[in-house]
C-alpha cells in the first residue's frame, strides 16, 4: 500500500459498529435508557473522588479556558472536518464563536474526566458514549437562537422557517421512529421509481415471494443467482432505482437473477424463527433451480440475510446436499459477533433478556424502532443534521432513493428477534456445532464453496474488520472486497462513479490489518468484479428464456409483487 490514505484514518470510526444483539435490544428498550443513571454512574463518581487532584486540575483548567474564551484569547477550535461549523459566522461573530469555544472546552473536559476516573473498560465505554451523545445534543449548532443559518432564515422568511419546522417536528413526534424525517413518504413509488426492474413473481408462500427478472441478453448463464435480502428492511436495496439497481446491472450482464421478497410479518407470525426462514430460503433455491432447470443456484445474501444463508449452508453441508449451491456471496454481513468495544459494553444480559420478553409479549419487533436505533448510532449525521435542516431552517428533506428505502421499514417476528440475539450473544457461528439450522449443527468450516464477501470501509453498522472475519470461517476460497463507502452505499455502488474504488487481495491472512496492508486498490465499482467472479461459477451460457417462470412455477404477478407493499 503506497502512502497513507483515508482508509487508514477511518479505522477508529469503523470499530464503532454495533453488534446485532445490541441493535435488536435497543430497538425494544429505547436508546434513552442508556442515559439513565445506574451503578456505572456510582463507579464514575467513586473513581473521580479517588483522584481529587486530577478533578481539581481539570476544573481549574476549564475555568481558565472559559476565561480566555470570554476575553478572546482562546485557541480552541472545532475539527476542520466538522460540517456543523462551516458557516463563516461561527468564526466571524464574536458571540457565536465564544459559544462554540465554550461548548468544545466543556465537552473536552468532560471526556478527559471520564478517562481520569480509570473505570473498567465496559464502564468507561458506556460513560464515553453517554457523554458523547449529550455533547452532540447540546452543540450550539442545534440551538435555534445560536445557529447562524437559522437566524438568517428568520430574516429571509420572516420567521416562517420556524413555523414550518414546528409542523415537521410535531409530525415526526406523532409516530415512530420519532427522529427527523430524512425523506418525504411520497418521494418515490415502489414498482415505478424504485423496485422497477421488469420481472414476475414465480413463487409465493406464507413467508416470501420469489421474483425472477426478465432477461435483457440473448444468452444467460445456466446457473441462476438468488438474492437473499435482509429481514429488517424491504428487498429493493438491490433494485433501488433504474441506473442504480444491482439487479438491473446483473441481468444486463447475462445472469439469471431471482430475489426473495420477505413478507412483512405481524403478530400472527410471532413464532417464525431461524428454521422458518431457513426453510423458506431452501424453497426459494429449489424454485430457482426448477424454473431454470439448473442443478444448483448461487447465492448473494445481505446483512441479516447473510447470517441466515450461512446457517442454511451449514445445514446443507451437514446433510450432504451442499451441491445445491454453486457459490455464495455475502455483503455487509457479520458472522463473527465478537465485541468491537463500545457497543458490547452498552449491552448487559439483563437488558437482552428484557428485550426478548418485550418483543415476545408484542409478537414482533417494530422496524421503526430499529430505524431509531440506527439513527442514534450516528446522531450528528442522522439526527442533528436533519434537526437543523428540517426544524430550524424549515426545509423539506430532499428526495433520495436510499433514504426512502431506509424509511420503508418492516417488522421482525418475536422468535426471529430472540434467535438473532441469542446467536449473537453466544457468537455461535464461530464455534462448530453451537448453532443449529433445521435440526443440523452448523459448522461453517465444512462449507467448501467459493465465497465472495464485501464490506464498506465507512460502515458504522457492520465494521469491515468484522465482515472480513468471515473469510476465516468458511472452508472454501474467499475473495474479500472492501468498498470505499458505508453500509448501504457499499451495496448501491453502480459503475460510473469516478471517485469509487475498492480493495482486494490474493490472500486472506487471519488479521484484517494484515489483509489491508497487502491489498491493492482497484478503481471503480465492485459490481463488474463480482459479475466476473459469478460468471466463472455459474455454468455455460445458454439461450435466455423468453419470459420469467415455467410449467411448475408460472408467473403469479408482475414484479415487485405484493409483499413489498405490505405496511
Amino acid at each position: 500500500m503506497n502512502g497513507r490514505t483515508d482508509w487508514e484514518s477511518r479505522d477508529a470510526a469503523d470499530l464503532a459498529g454495533a453488534p446485532l444483539d445490541l441493535l435488536l435490544t435497543d430497538a425494544v428498550r429505547g436508546n434513552w435508557r442508556r442515559l439513565v443513571p445506574d451503578a456505572t454512574a456510582l463507579r464514575l463518581v467513586r473513581g473521580l473522588a479517588n483522584r481529587p487532584v486530577k478533578v481539581v486540575g481539570r476544573v481549574r483548567g476549564l475555568v481558565g479556558e472559559l476565561g480566555r474564551i470570554v476575553v478572546g484569547n482562546s485557541n480552541t477550535q472545532p475539527d476542520p472536518r466538522d460540517r456543523r461549523y462551516t458557516d463563516p459566522a461561527w468564526s466571524g461573530n464574536p458571540l457565536l464563536h465564544r459559544a462554540l469555544q465554550a461548548h468544545l472546552a466543556t465537552s473536552r473536559t468532560a471526556e478527559a474526566l471520564v478517562e481520569d476516573a480509570r473505570l473498567a473498560e465496559p464502564d468507561r465505554l458506556r460513560v464515553q458514549t453517554i457523554v458523547s451523545n449529550l455533547s452532540d445534543a447540546l452543540a450550539p449548532s442545534n440551538n435555534p437562537l445560536l445557529n447562524p443559518r437559522a437566524l438568517k432564515a428568520v430574516v429571509d422568511t420572516g420567521g416562517v422557517n420556524f413555523v414550518r419546522g414546528a409542523r415537521r417536528l410535531a409530525g415526526d413526534l406523532a409516530q415512530p421512529p420519532r427522529v427527523p424525517s430524512m425523506v418525504e413518504p411520497d418521494a418515490f413509488t415502489v414498482g415505478e421509481t424504485v423496485a422497477a426492474t421488469p420481472g414476475a413473481v414465480v413463487l409465493r408462500t406464507e413467508v416470501l415471494e420469489v421474483m425472477q427478472y426478465a432477461p435483457t441478453t440473448e444468452k444467460v448463464r445456466a446457473i441462476p443467482l438468488l438474492i437473499v435480502p435482509p429481514t429488517i428492511n424491504k428487498y429493493y436495496v438491490t433494485d433501488i432505482a433504474p441506473g442504480r439497481s444491482l439487479i438491473e446491472y446483473l441481468v444486463g450482464q447475462g445472469h439469471q437473477v431471482f430475489t426473495i421478497s420477505w413478507r412483512n410479518p405481524d403478530v400472527r407470525h410471532a413464532r417464525w424463527g431461524f428454521d422458518t426462514y431457513g426453510a423458506a430460503i431452501l424453497d426459494a433455491v429449489d424454485a430457482a433451480r426448477t424454473v431454470t432447470g439448473a442443478p444448483s443456484a448461487a447465492l448473494l445474501s445481505l446483512c441479516s440475510g447473510g447470517v441466515l444463508s450461512s446457517m442454511v449452508l451449514g445445514h446443507l453441508a451437514a446433510i450432504g446436499e451442499l451441491d445445491r449451491i454453486a457459490a455464495a456471496a455475502l455483503s455487509v454481513a457479520v458472522l463473527d459477533q465478537r465485541d468491537a468495544g463500545v457497543t458490547g459494553a452498552l449491552l448487559t444480559q439483563e437488558a437482552a433478556d428484557a428485550a426478548v420478553r418485550a418483543s415476545a409479549a408484542r409478537g414482533y419487533l417494530d422496524g421503526r424502532s430499529l430505524a431509531e436505533v440506527f439513527a442514534w448510532l450516528r446522531p450528528n449525521d442522522l439526527v442533528w443534521n436533519y434537526w437543523v435542516d428540517s426544524y430550524l431552517l424549515g426545509n423539506a428533506p430532499k428526495p433520495f432513493d436510499v433514504l426512502f428505502w431506509n424509511a420503508d421499514t418492516t417488522r421482525m417476528t418475536a422468535r426471529l428477534h430472540r434467535d438473532f440475539i441469542h446467536l449473537s450473544q453466544r457468537n455461535a457461528l464461530t464455534e462448530r456445532g453451537t448453532a443449529t439450522m433445521l435440526g443440523s449443527p452448523v459448522d461453517l468450516s465444512r462449507v467448501h464453496l467459493d465465497t465472495y464477501i464485501t464490506a464498506g470501509v465507512a460502515d458504522h453498522l457492520c465494521p469491515w474488520q468484522k465482515c472480513y472475519q468471515s473469510t476465516q470461517l468458511f472452508g472454501g476460497k474467499s475473495r474479500f472486497v472492501l468498498s470505499t463507502s458505508g453500509h448501504i452505499a457499499s451495496i448501491v455502488n453502480p459503475p460510473g462513479n469516478k471517485k469509487a474504488n475498492f480493495r482486494t487481495a490474493e490472500h486472506n491472512p487471519a488479521d484484517a490489518a494484515a489483509w489491508l496492508s497487502g491489498s491493492q486498490v482497484v478503481d471503480g465499482s465492485w459490481w463488474p468484479d463480482f459479475s466476473t467472479w459469478l460468471h466463472a461459477r455459474t455454468g455455460e451460457q445458454v439461450p435466455a428464456p423468453s419470459a420469467p417462470g415455467g410449467p411448475d412455477h408460472p408467473p403469479l404477478a408482475s414484479a415487485p409483487g405484493s409483499y413489498v407493499k405490505l405496511k
